[in-house]
């Protein structure tokens, strides 16, 4: 990265990413690109397939088991506080083949959960102004999609793509506000659950055995994945490597308690048999307890700020994956280009950008098989990575890691990196057909062309690169010159 000189003129400064993201910043970041709008509409499908208790213990061992990644990416951060975060992790420890496969797992992941942001900020004022949907376009996989309600979705990919082309200092103010507010939202939904809630209504705390925990524990790797980004926008830090580390955990353990809390208050609030009958689950919940609509609007307004939390994290941590991959050679080089003034990948934002203002014109449904496909590619990559802990462990120990999961016991530390290879294993396999999180036809088929597209630009990398330390720079020069030998 080209070191950026405060003395320079402002139109003479030198292309790189600008070091801006304080503690704060970094900490909102991952922990507000695992809060979005599934608090307000899934907890009550949570409750009534697991019961109270139930859900509460999904989420606890959901969130155990991405810690124990979490740990492993802190590891990862502190000893490669780079741009793009797995793709240099993998590139060093299993090669660019590899390495390009995991970041295309997360790209794929975070795209379709970028654009299904974009349909859930109209789908949420919805139940502000009722009216909104105008003027019927067509319907769409059983979805009608309406001019009014798709511009709304639109018209904020510009806003959010605008302001993070601007820099990351003022994306990272905006993440910094939205996830204050959602923090208020939840102290209020705690304080009016526990003043105001009914024990009894938390019945049956446990329903459905085992299958139902399982059922909300598949849940989990869509929920809060996200906290990578904090890896991915490393270079924009200004703040130690350790400590970088240490909050990738700190933002897995919020989010955790963050789910298990809404969990609870809105058990408190409602009787689970008229959940089903709640569109929004967590905002209805609260609006009956209380007694009147704006207490529903309340926690709508915090499943917006949750909506733009999410969605601009995860335009930052895509955009910087993208900017890495395509510096490697692995995609084009046009996704590798710097704003020359405010160090943000320009290109790969207005790409994302481009495909989340179209994406509400094709309407919700078609949206939700692209965001279940997302979900087994995630794990796949959080696998990955899980066996690069262990092998830059076994080839690199000299490997200067700041933050060293199980400090001076190299055993303690082996065992948290064997732990989230056997629990990211188990979540993949959950996936399958015939298990609880089995998709269905439609997302399995988004989800091989996509890795299909994958295969092709891996066929793309020349042969005999090694993994290692030098293994970008090997890359480069191999493409490079390929490149002028067919020139």
């Amino acid at each position: 990265m080209t070191t950026h000189r405060p003395d320079a003129p402002r139109e003479r400064e030198p292309r790189g990413f600008v070091r801006t993201l304080g503690r704060v910043d970094v900490l909102f970041l991952g922990f507000g690109s695992m809060i979005g709008f599934g608090w307000i509409v899934l907890t009550g499908g949570w409750i009534q397939e697991a019961g109270t208790l139930g859900a509460v213990t999904a989420f606890l061992v959901g969130g155990v088991i991405m810690a124990l990644v979490g740990l492993v990416y802190s590891e990862l951060v502190s000893a490669m506080p780079l741009a793009g975060g797995e793709h240099n992790y993998l590139l060093r420890g299993m090669g660019p083949r590899a390495a390009l496969l995991g970041s295309w797992g997360i790209v794929g992941g975070y795209v379709t959960v970028i654009l299904f942001q974009s349909v859930a900020v109209p789908r949420s004022l919805t139940y502000l102004f009722p009216d909104l949907p105008r003027v019927e376009l067509w319907t769409i996989a059983g979805a009608d999609v309406h001019l009014t309600w798709a511009l709304v979705g639109s018209v904020t990919a510009i806003a959010l793509t605008w302001l993070n082309i601007r820099g990351i200092r003022q994306a990272g103010l905006f993440q910094t506000s939205a996830v204050l507010f959602l923090i208020v939202v939840g102290l209020v939904l705690t304080a009016s659950a526990f003043l105001g809630g009914r024990p009894e209504y938390t019945e049956p705390l446990f329903d459905g055995g085992g299958a139902g925990i399982i059922a909300v524990l598949v849940v989990v790797p869509f929920l809060f994945v996200g906290f990578d980004v904090i890896p991915q926008s490393a270079e924009e830090a200004r703040i130690p490597p350790r400590q970088i580390g240490r909050l990738v955990v700190v933002s897995v353990v919020m989010a955790a308690v963050f789910y298990i809390v809404i969990v609870v208050t809105t058990s408190l609030a409602t009787p689970t048999d008229a959940l089903s009958g709640m569109d929004l689950a967590t905002a209805d919940a609260m609006a009956h307890m209380l007694g009147h609509p704006f207490w529903g609007q309340f926690v709508v307004a915090g499943g917006l700020a949750g909506i733009v939390t999410t969605w601009n994290a995860f335009l930052i941590g895509v955009s910087r994956l993208m900017w890495a991959m395509a510096r490697s050679g692995m995609i084009p080089r046009w996704f590798g280009v710097l704003h020359p003034r405010n160090g943000t990948p320009v290109n790969a934002l207005l790409f994302i950008g481009a495909l989340s203002t179209a994406s509400p014109f094709v309407g919700i449904a078609m949206l939700d098989w692209a965001v279940d496909s997302g979900g087994p590619s995630i794990v796949i990559t959080y696998l990955m990575v899980s066996v690069v802990f262990l092998l830059l462990r076994r080839r690199e120990p000299g490997l200067e890691r700041p933050m060293r999961v199980g400090g001076a016991r190299e055993g303690w530390g082996i065992l948290v990196g064997v732990a989230a290879v056997v629990t990211t294993a188990v979540l993949l396999v959950l996936y399958l057909p015939g298990m609880p999180a089995s998709l269905s036809l439609e997302p399995w088929l988004m989800f091989t062309a996509w890795w299909l597209l994958g295969l092709v630009f891996v066929l793309r990398i020349p042969a005999g690169v090694r993994a290692g330390p030098g293994a970008e720079e090997e890359l480069i020069a191999r493409i490079e010159e390929r490149r002028r030998g067919r020139g």
